[in-house]
């Protein structure tokens, strides 16, 4: 029988923010009990990794984190390929597989999943692919090496990552998106004349204002894609990114707060109901730095959350208080720095902005009553002053709109 002053904490979902709280709870707590569940059947890997194997610029292995010894080495009790059927608060209990796991505390860190085409002829094609797991990226390699030419659908960071792929692995590439430029929810028109720069350089041919009218097949393979413009661009391999959909279902008849965007919780990671955590991607957080409730999906966003919704599970008051950061290349002469919030977020920012066509770099930064609340870089070698400014947003500072011009050529 077990001890019950051992305090018992139940994981869903092994990502980076799951795995990331059973590290801490163990280093918190040596002598609590931890069951991590994830429905897939590897051990935590790097999921910003996977564009770079995608690319095979780095080896399978090199994407892979944690393996089953370092879970026994942490007592970590692990459940891959398992499936959470039921969350029961007023028992503090999870059924798995006919089991029932008791908690002290529970956090869910279920993430999300692609959201499909919704097109017709994309059900149960063979080479039509989402991107957001490590089967993905083996089967999207395989089928590379199968193709003459590729096309990547949607206007996202992930539409973005398998167009370089396909450029970088040498086939012809095409991008094809409903909205005016890539990124657009980002990026404004002249950041977009540079990505659109960078991407010709690189080979792929840009498809704006075009959505997909219908996957044209043969014997359940895609053969081309015809669009609502007219056009029609064949291909081997087809890849996607139209967002995820949150994983919420399990809070389904628990009482526990969700939104279209994710699990409701505070800036401390916990829901309305006591001692039930949301970390990573499913958190829709308050951000009392932001003074906003948003959900972010970046790797660090979710490594961050684990460490401060380990405290919190343990009795601690910890307030996430990271201000959000993610970072990456764009095709191989353009790369791209966010910080903060930026207009996808929040409508009524006010934005300057520095452009030097010359270099090919792009800097805003966006205000909000007077703060600076984030910003948006472009260029190599472009990143000068970020620490600055991520400070200046931690510290809440306000700055009258006439400083806020020379503010772009902060470099310290």
């Amino acid at each position: 029988m077990a001890n019950s002053d051992v305090r018992r904490y139940v994981i869903v979902g092994n990502g980076f923010a799951g795995t990331t709280a059973a590290e801490q709870l163990r280093k918190h707590e040596p002598s609590c009990e931890i069951a991590l569940f994830g429905d897939e059947p590897y051990t935590l890997y790097n999921r910003i990794s996977l564009p770079p194997m995608l690319r095979k610029q780095i080896p399978e292995a090199k994407v892979m984190i944690r393996n089953l010894a370092w879970h026994e080495e942490h007592r970590i009790d692990l459940h891959l390929r398992t499936r959470v059927d039921r969350i029961i608060p007023e028992e503090r209990v999870v059924e798995a597989d006919g089991k029932s796991y008791p908690y002290d505390a529970l956090l869910v860190a279920t993430g999300g999943r692609p959201n499909p085409t919704g097109k017709p002829g994309s059900d149960g094609a063979e080479n039509l692919y989402p991107f957001q797991y490590l089967d993905d990226t083996r089967s999207i390699s395989e089928q590379i090496d199968r193709s003459r030419a590729a096309v990547a659908i949607g206007g996202s960071f992930i539409a973005y990552e398998l167009a370089e792929a396909f450029s970088s692995r040498g086939i012809e590439t095409h991008w094809l998106m409903r909205g005016p430029r890539a990124l657009h929810r980002v990026i404004d028109e002249v950041a977009g004349e540079l990505l659109h720069e960078a991407a010709a350089a690189d080979g792929v041919y840009m498809h704006y204002g075009e959505e997909v009218d219908e996957f044209v097949r043969s014997n359940g393979v895609i053969t081309k894609v015809r669009t609502t413009g007219g056009q029609e661009i064949e291909a081997q391999c087809y890849g996607y990114g139209f967002g995820l959909r949150m994983n919420t279902e399990l809070c389904d008849g628990t009482g526990i707060e969700t939104s279209r965007n994710g699990i409701l919780c505070d800036d401390r990671l916990e829901t309305n109901i006591r001692g039930i955590f949301a970390a990573g991607d499913v958190a829709d957080f308050f951000d009392p730095i932001l003074e906003m409730r948003y959900r972010m999906g970046t790797w660090n966003n979710a490594g961050a959350h684990g460490k401060v919704v380990a405290l919190n599970m343990i009795g601690g008051s910890e307030v996430y208080h990271d201000v959000p950061e993610y970072s990456s290349l764009l095709f191989k002469g353009q790369t791209i720095t966010q910080f903060g919030m930026g207009p996808e977020l929040r409508s009524d920012l006010e934005m300057v902005r520095k452009v030097d066509r010359e270099k090919k770099w792009y800097r805003a930064l966006f205000f909000w009553q007077e703060r600076l609340v984030g910003g948006l870089m472009l260029g190599k070698g472009n990143r000068a002053g970020k620490r600055k400014y991520v400070e200046a947003i931690k510290n809440k500072q306000r700055f009258p709109k006439p400083e806020w011009q020379p503010m772009l050529d902060w470099t310290a």
